[in-house]
């Protein structure tokens, strides 16, 4: 069947231009000049798709973009005028499929319609499949458990796969952003595209321009051959800004124009390199706030956050934690070989849900992995997960908690062309991992524990005391350094620095202490002092469930400088004491 279009143009020449195009193609297309020309042809008539500019003799595209999104699910792409990126987003938002600026490069507008014919035939095979879509299928498969923000979420992401419109994901560290990015590339008519991930936070700053857009040989010191960056990798697919709040404000002027430009000039080049990508960004920051103190640029803000999607944390979905907790064990005993599949007893699965998880999902697969290791059979108990008690107050709270957190998911703003807060979550990386939800450089609040006085006795009769009882302390003074910074401090160790240099300086004064005593150090000083630090550090990684970023915050130092420690110290990930 042959596909037909409509062209809403009122320069005559464009519109032929348009129509020689759509001919070589295969596509048969009507122009229409006007709006009321316009809406006219498409009321009459069954276009496939719609072309249209948002500048008209008797109105705005704008409206016609808002007439066919309301009765329609059929894609229209709008074209727009250089410099008027504000009304292009506009119209992404009031749900058009993509955009193409004036003047029009023929290489682009092909690659749009090819988009378009895309969508279309998703829709067809939608239509003529009688039991579930692939893409239903991929949604159910990868987007575990039933709760009331289950149902609505897929038919958003559903629909955010049709649109080529950047795509903003907020939610705390953990909530899976990237799994809910590259289900939406995976959906998407790029899925043949590559899906590249990238973590801003991880990229030098001086590194930045060079991986972002390639650099040639002998641009720099070091060029000792042309590189491809990553808007050039992701060229046809999707680029994936993870915790894109960590761009340095230069990086976000250079990242600006090649989002709205749609091209990158690789370091040493002389000409721009034309890129056709999708923009999935995310951070678990929030960025309206980092605008408003001018830590992130406004106009930038409002390119990437076209659409909003936030995740949910997972205390918001208690009732999917038995279904997810399954579902990772499995892939525990398929990833470790286990012979027998492990099974979660009836208290250790009520125990999950009663759960205050800081980590969210992440966390959750981490309980469950430290459970099997620790389990002697295959059945984990709840002695096996390793989670505090919970006392009598949160024992008789829970449960009205729960059906407060559910009933307050219930309302969902389903329409997904207004900047929303649509919760979703994670469940399933692509790749196989060991730790799937480690791949990435998240943050999550530390698990609140009951905390002590950071002020420590004199009156100890053992100097090894005091040592313990100080290293106790810094550790309990890091986890509560959010809530206790105005806290007055009366004792001298009280005070602890918040970065690790203050503390060694801590346990200087310690060990001053045990000589004056008479009691010195087997090893030496220098051997006291590493082991002092390095449980520390192992103390702030257990505490965040081992995410080193969130410990590098509580020890008030730097990502860099805790892994640095940690390889100096040899401190391997999830290492025991």
């Amino acid at each position: 069947m042959t596909t037909t279009a409509l062209v809403v143009d009122d320069e005559v020449d464009l519109c032929r231009l348009m129509q020689i195009t759509l001919t070589k193609m295969g596509i048969k297309s009507d122009v229409a000049y006007t709006l009321s020309q316009a809406k006219s042809y498409w009321q009459d008539n069954n276009y496939d798709f719609c072309l249209t500019d948002l500048k008209l003799p008797d109105g705005s595209g704008l409206e016609l973009v808002k007439h066919i999104s309301a009765s329609s699910s059929k894609p229209i792409a709008v074209i727009t005028a250089h410099g008027s990126m504000d009304l292009a987003i506009e119209a992404l938002k009031l749900g058009a499929f993509d955009f193409v600026n004036k003047p029009l490069e023929l290489p682009r507008l092909r690659q749009l319609v090819e988009n378009a014919l895309k969508v279309i035939q998703q829709d067809l095979t939608a239509k003529s499949t009688p039991q579930r879509s692939p893409e239903q299928q991929m949604l159910d498969e990868r987007l575990i458990g039933d709760s009331a923000v289950m149902h609505p979420l897929k038919n958003t992401i559903l629909k955010l796969a049709r649109s080529q419109a950047p795509v903003f994901l907020s939610g705390a560290s953990g909530t899976g952003k990237e799994v809910v990015a590259r289900l939406i590339h995976d959906l998407s008519p790029r899925r043949d595209g590559s899906f590249v991930p990238v973590n801003c936070g991880a990229i030098p700053s001086e590194l930045m321009e060079s991986e972002f857009f390639g650099h040639k040989k002998g641009s720099f010191t070091g060029a000792v051959a042309d590189k491809q960056g990553l808007f050039q990798q992701a060229n046809g697919g999707t680029l994936f800004l993870d915790e894109v709040a960590d761009l340095p404000l230069a990086m976000q002027v250079k990242l600006l124009r090649a989002i709205q430009e749609k091209t990158v000039r690789p370091i040493g080049d002389t000409k721009e390199v034309p890129v056709d990508i999708r923009i999935l960004s995310a951070t678990h920051k929030d960025l309206n706030q980092l605008v408003q103190t001018g830590l992130f640029r406004q106009d930038l803000y409002y390119r990437i956050n076209v659409i909003e999607l936030k995740l949910p944390t997972l205390n918001a979905r208690r009732d999917d934690i038995p279904v997810l907790a399954t579902h990772f064990l499995a892939l525990i005993a398929e990833e470790w070989q286990l012979e027998l599949k492990p099974l979660l007893t009836s208290e250790a699965c009520l125990r999950l849900q009663q759960h205050n998880f800081a980590g969210n999902v992440r966390e959750l697969r981490n309980v469950l992995e430290r459970a099997v290791t620790l389990a002697e059979t295959s059945t984990i108990d709840i002695s096996h997960l390793g989670l505090s008690d919970l006392n009598d107050h949160q024992q008789a709270h829970m449960p009205q908690k729960i059906n407060e957190n559910n009933a307050s998911e219930e309302n969902i703003d389903k329409d997904y062309r207004e900047p929303s807060s649509i919760k979703s979550v994670s469940t399933q990386q692509a790749t196989a991992n060991l730790h799937p939800y480690r791949t990435m450089t998240h943050h999550y609040a530390a698990m609140k524990q009951p905390s002590i006085s950071g002020t420590i006795s004199d009156s100890s009769s053992s100097p090894i005391g005091i040592e313990q009882q100080s290293v106790t302390a810094m550790a309990e003074r890091a986890e509560s350094v959010n809530k206790d910074t105005n806290s007055d401090k009366t004792d001298s160790v009280a005070n602890i620095d918040s970065s690790i240099d203050g503390n060694i300086d801590i346990l200087n004064s310690i060990a001053i202490k045990s000589s004056v005593s008479g009691q010195l150090p087997a090893q030496g000083l220098e051997h006291y002092l590493q082991e002092q630090e390095r449980q520390l550090i192992i103390t702030a990684l257990k505490q965040t469930g081992w995410n080193k970023t969130q410990a590098a915050e509580l020890l008030g130092t730097t990502f860099r400088s805790l892994r640095y420690r940690m390889t100096k110290l040899e401190i391997a990930e999830d290492q025991a004491e």
